[in-house]
């Protein structure tokens, strides 16, 4: 059987289990045996990328930006920015041209918020509840069983290709995360996107403050680049080496004055105070080291399902460059190869501005920029000025992908869709809230990303385009991420609930009426966040890290598994092997968890940290909102841990300056009785939030998704023993390996037999 008769019967599978799910089941359980059994993953994914979908008649195209922890705070468009705003003139003509959702709800961490988008489904059902790390297994993972938008949009002929940031699986960059991954390299590939350019991990890898490996002992460069000779260990000339055998000499120029920064941006790395000799690298150059936002692993997934993996050092200079404009690069030469008669989505999925803060080049920003190349990337301070420049780079790069595609022009603020692409309908998306450190004013950056309050989940939406009637408005009604992942079927003439299957149960709502009707009432009762652990080997914990969220605000999180990721953020590394408390109590205080770190210093009379719940859910109505945080924390009184449950109930709303979920202003907390509306909204609230989790009926054993536990999950199951036999989304029980012991899971009674 060829590769092509194969993705033929997987593509007939896909319409026919995911369109016409009653019909022949048998018959296509005996199709899908016959495919697993020549390798090829059942998952709705597959398809043949050769095939003709078709001409694309009206067809819209979707071009879709995501920006990587931009919450609504940092945008002057919606009315904020604080007192210095990023100056955002791409984004501010599209909103213009077109409908900004001024209420929408994404959830706190990115992994989360990117799986609801591309799924429609809420963490409860797909357990992708936070930000992926690389010891999470595969059952918090995206799933290759899913009904992803770009298998969706695969039924209409689309080609779709994602640029940038992905963050929905685990990555390979260390064992752990290569043994909880079990789609590898070509994940993207196989949950369906036809092209993928850029990024497994979640965020840049920390800044490199040995600049390439140049500086000497004691010397660190804290923005990954030699300063000039104004700073301490700095020059104003020297050699730039690169990973080609080219080696050009740079010295300091009025329009750029630190040639390190040069070097840097020119993708190579510069040795202070040397000259170019000779031929070859420089033994004194470590190229292999990733640097922020400038140097990184680089993966391609080619439409054949083939990978390549461009290392820092690779010759081609491929993974060497400023990240916003490599997506922009990429997507743009995508975009032009396009067919005219195909539609396509392509989604550029922006790695700013999330940490680590570092300087983008000047060649992106404005006249009157405030000069950084002295600064000190982890001083915070400095990090919320290069927070706007990285968001103003990207704005100026998404204006980039606009222009020289084609698609639109953009003239003293005012865009325009060209008549070549008159039918693309762009989308601008914040996937979660800000970060603690850079937050804006009125916003609570001890409430941002990582937690369900307004600062953490409310976040930006633009949409214009062909199908926006009376465009530069608002809309008031609520929005849910979720119902993005619908809005991408309806712009393709799809109806998402139609063609899931409905034992993938969606939570989106129709979006597509806003943009028609300007009159359109809100659709919306209710909206949900929802942050908790992901779902780890039984038995792990990973270390606790101490984060600042604002003066001498810290709160301790165990997200991070390695110590670099934790000192990264401005953390304080709690774990195993060299853990040690800051205040210099003893030689050193490596702790185990969050309440083992604030039992330490409590005994140590020192002032414990806040704790980021393990567990927390948000749901609202048009006035009011609820949030339920379980969390572990030290107990004084018990002299234990305890684990605690809070319910807090707040009036919110979004004007500008917006009410927000700020501890003092907890309904339940302070000590008046609630009002007859008040005490409405709140328990209608709570039964909406226990039917929601109700309606969430975990099914152990049913792997595939498809609602019933049969021969063929123990078929899949094979598969996934037999292809390493670690992580998958068979691991029932969640040692991390899929084996013997999960069988029994799945034949523990009669088959074959339904999901509850």
């Amino acid at each position: 059987m060829t590769t092509g008769v194969i993705q033929c019967i997987v593509k007939s599978l896909y319409r026919t289990c995911c369109c016409r799910e009653g019909i022949a089941m048998l018959t296509i359980r005996k199709i899908v045996a016959i495919v697993v059994s020549f390798g090829v993953l059942f998952g709705c994914s597959s398809n043949s990328d050769n095939e003709d979908p078709g001409p694309q008649g009206n067809t819209p195209n979707i071009l879709f930006f995501i920006l990587d922890d931009v919450g609504i705070d940092q945008m002057h468009s919606f009315g904020f920015g604080g007192e210095t705003p990023p100056q955002t003139p791409t984004i501010d003509a599209i909103a213009n041209a077109g409908v900004s959702f001024r209420n929408m709800w994404a959830m706190p961490e990115c992994s989360p918020s990117r799986a609801l988008l591309f799924e429609g489904r809420y963490p409860l059902r797909t357990n992708v509840t936070d930000a992926i790390l690389s010891v999470d297994l595969a059952n918090s993972q995206v799933s290759p069983y899913e009904s992803t938008i770009p298998v969706i949009l695969r039924t209409s002929g689309y080609q779709s290709a994602l640029f940038g940031k992905f963050h929905l699986t685990g990555s390979n960059v260390s064992d752990t995360a290569e043994d909880n991954n079990p789609l590898g390299y070509t994940a993207m590939h196989q949950l369906g996107w036809n092209f993928f350019k850029g990024w497994q991990e979640g965020a840049p890898f920390p800044i490199d403050t040995t600049a390439g490996g140049v500086a000497a002992d004691g010397v660190s460069y804290a923005c990954g680049f030699v300063t000039n000779s104004q700073s301490q260990n700095g020059s104003d000339a020297g050699a730039c080496y690169f990973t080609n055998d080219h080696c050009e000499e740079i010295v300091a120029k009025v329009e750029a004055p630190t040639p390190g920064r040069t070097c840097l941006e020119l993708g190579g790395v510069f040795i202070p105070d040397a000259l170019c000799s000779g031929t070859g690298k420089s033994s004194d150059v470590d190229f292999t080291l990733q640097n922020g936002y400038y140097v990184g692993d680089l993966l391609v997934n080619q439409p054949d399902g083939s990978y390549e993996l461009y290392p820092p050092e690779d010759e081609s200079g491929a993974a060497r460059g400023y990240r916003s404009i490599l997506e922009s690069d990429w997507a743009i030469d995508w975009i032009k190869s396009q067919s005219s008669e195909v539609p396509w989505m392509a989604t550029v999925s922006f790695s700013s501005a999330h940490s680590p803060f570092q300087q983008p080049p000047t060649s992106l920003l404005g006249p009157g920029s405030v000069p950084t190349g002295d600064f000190d990337c982890a001083e915070g301070g400095d990090q919320r000025v290069l927070s706007n420049q990285m968001i103003e780079s990207m704005d100026t790069e998404i204006g980039r992908v606009l222009v020289e595609t084609g698609i639109a022009t953009i003239n003293n603020g005012k865009l325009e869709l060209t008549a070549e692409h008159a039918n693309t309908m762009i989308v601008v998306l914040g996937d979660n809230g800000t970060y603690a450190p850079v937050v804006k004013s009125p916003f609570n950056p001890a409430r941002s990303k990582g937690f369900v309050y307004q600062t953490g989940v409310w976040t930006p939406l633009i949409v214009t385009g062909a199908l926006v009637k009376d465009p530069g408005r608002d809309v008031e009604a609520m929005i849910n991420i979720a119902d993005v992942f619908q809005l991408f079927g309806e712009i393709a003439g799809i109806d998402v609930h139609e063609v899931v299957p409905p034992s993938r149960q969606l939570d989106s709502v129709t979006m597509l009426p806003y943009l028609e009707n300007p009159e359109q009432p809100a659709i919306r009762e209710f909206n949900f966040a929802q942050l908790q652990e992901n779902l780890q080997p039984v038995g792990l914990e990973v270390p606790p890290c101490a984060l600042p969220l604002g003066g001498s605000v810290n709160i301790c999180v165990q997200l991070f598994a390695e110590q670099s990721l934790c000192n990264s953020e401005g953390g304080i590394w709690w774990g195993e092997p060299d853990g040690t408390n800051p205040a210099g109590v003893g030689v050193g205080a490596p702790q185990t968890s969050c309440c083992a770190v604030n039992e330490y210093l409590t005994a140590n009379d020192l002032s414990t940290y806040g704790v980021q719940p393990s567990a927390q859910m948000a749901i609202r109505n048009v006035d009011y909102k609820i949030v339920e945080a379980t969390a572990t924390d030290w107990d004084v009184q018990a002299d234990a841990c305890s684990t605690k449950t809070v319910t807090e109930f707040y009036r919110i709303d979004e004007n500008v300056p917006p009410k927000l979920d700020n501890e003092e202003s907890d309904l339940l907390a302070s000590g008046q009785r609630l009002t007859p509306s008040e005490e409405e909204s709140f328990l209608s609230l709570s039964m909406a939030l226990e039917d929601l989790q109700a309606s969430n009926v975990p099914c152990v054993g049913d792997g595939n998704l498809d609602g019933v536990i049969d021969e063929m999950d123990i078929e899949q199951l094979d598969y996934w023993q037999a292809l390493s036999g670690l992580s998958s989304w068979y691991d029932f029980d969640l040692n991390g390996l899929t084996n013997e012991e999960d069988l029994a899971f799945i034949t523990a009674d009669s088959l074959p037999r339904d999901c509850p």
